[in-house]
């Protein structure tokens, strides 16, 4: 009974508060040990759904590229593949586009843009990752031209078939040997007339008019869509400076048709640092065979010379995409390489494609997932032969 009366002694109650204190220290050890596992596995798997949502969004914009564009290219050229794009005093444009596509695009000579299935801009967002411009549609009988009889105006086409056309279709008037196609929009259809108006009728190109074009047999209309259902593909997509992937309509149908926006990007991921691809080409002897890769910042295959060849745009059957995404979590250690690689064994010839993306010491405290991909453009394979 004495010794439980008896006070603690006072060895006892350091030696006492020594075991709780290690207890303390051990368990909370365990709770930053624990927490720091669990916020850098949320980041990882944050960094696994971005890339992974990145890899839908780009695959799909990408199978569909060219899609009622290659069909012009059969059995002989409509004037399609490389014409300059005018789209009702839209394009070509006067100004620099929005963010991430203001500054180093086309070196800013945004009227210089043609009609492509698939453009690569080597280094041209202004984050400095590659610029993918992605043209196609969803136009009525597959988006198979028709030639015009020859008794059109500045504002109506006549054509041999109108079948299938309908209000607010959008179609690409186009003649072999000139310069400039004009996108228009068809306000109402009295077979085999279409008469034209609304908000992408183009009256003027940069060097030929509709008239011109409208009163000539040899040119053709290539249905691509409808402006209300918003099914045709024009855009473009590149990383910015804040490390989000965006994308932008080149026709500006949410702000321009549907009435609703602004003239900017729209963002379609964050945590994405860089971009990047390359061209995957036929084999000249056995088309729609990938036989080859070409970067995009070697000469033919710059955005330059590829958007103003047919012939190159025709051989260019794949694309293989890398994407670096980055996780949220920041840690206190160095927790990844100086340096990441992609495109690792892709070569053209002897010349290796690798490249490396460069990170400087803020940035090693993230960790990053490196994505890589390939599309084949199926559009592209039809004009090809492939299957």
């Amino acid at each position: 009974m004495r010794a439980l009366q008896r006070g603690m002694t006072l060895v006892e109650l350091l030696v006492a508060m020594s075991i709780g204190l290690i207890v303390t220290l051990v368990l909370s050890s365990l709770l930053v040990t624990g927490e720091n596992h669990k916020r850098t596995t949320t980041s990882t798997n944050d960094a696994e759904q971005t890339g992974n949502y990145v890899l839908y969004a780009l695959d799909r914009a990408l199978r569909g590229a060219g899609s009622a564009l290659v069909q012009s290219t059969l059995p002989s050229d409509r004037g399609v593949l490389g014409c300059k794009l005018n789209v009702a005093g839209i394009l070509p444009r006067a100004t620099a586009f929005p963010a991430p596509f203001a500054t180093a695009f086309l070196a800013g000579a945004t009227n210089n843009l043609r009609v492509a299935p698939l453009l690569i801009g080597k280094s041209q967002s202004d984050g400095g990752s590659d610029v993918l411009v992605v043209m196609g549609g969803s136009g009525a009988a597959g988006g198979v031209p028709r030639p015009v009889n020859g008794s059109g105006t500045s504002t109506s086409l006549v054509l041999q078939n109108a079948v299938g056309f309908t209000a607010n279709d959008i179609a690409l008037v186009s003649q072999s040997g000139t310069t400039d196609c004009l996108l228009e929009e068809i306000q109402s259809v009295a077979t085999p007339t279409l008469t034209l108006g609304g908000t992408y009728y183009t009256a003027n190109g940069t060097a030929t008019d509709l008239g011109t074009l409208a009163a000539s047999t040899s040119t053709y209309v290539t249905p691509l869509g409808n402006a209300q259902a918003n099914n045709v593909q024009f855009q473009l997509i590149g990383v910015g400076t804040d490390n989000i992937l965006y994308s932008y309509d080149l026709l500006q149908n949410q702000l321009k048709v549907q009435g609703t926006g602004t003239d900017s990007s729209q963002a379609i991921a964050d945590g994405v640092i860089q971009l990047n691809a390359l061209y995957g080409l036929q084999n000249a002897a056995t088309p729609g065979v990938l036989d080859h890769w070409a970067s995009p910042d070697v000469s033919p295959y710059d955005i330059n010379t590829v958007m103003t060849t047919p012939a190159i745009m025709e051989s260019i059957i794949a694309v293989h995409v890398a994407v670096v995404v980055r996780g949220e979590y920041y840690d206190k250690k160095i927790v990844s390489p100086a340096t990441l690689t992609i495109f690792s064994g892709y070569t053209n010839g002897a010349a290796s494609l690798s490249q490396t993306v460069n990170l400087d010491d803020t940035s090693r405290h993230y960790r990053y997932r490196v994505f890589e991909f390939t599309v084949p453009l199926r559009n592209m394979l039809l004009v090809a032969g492939g299957t």
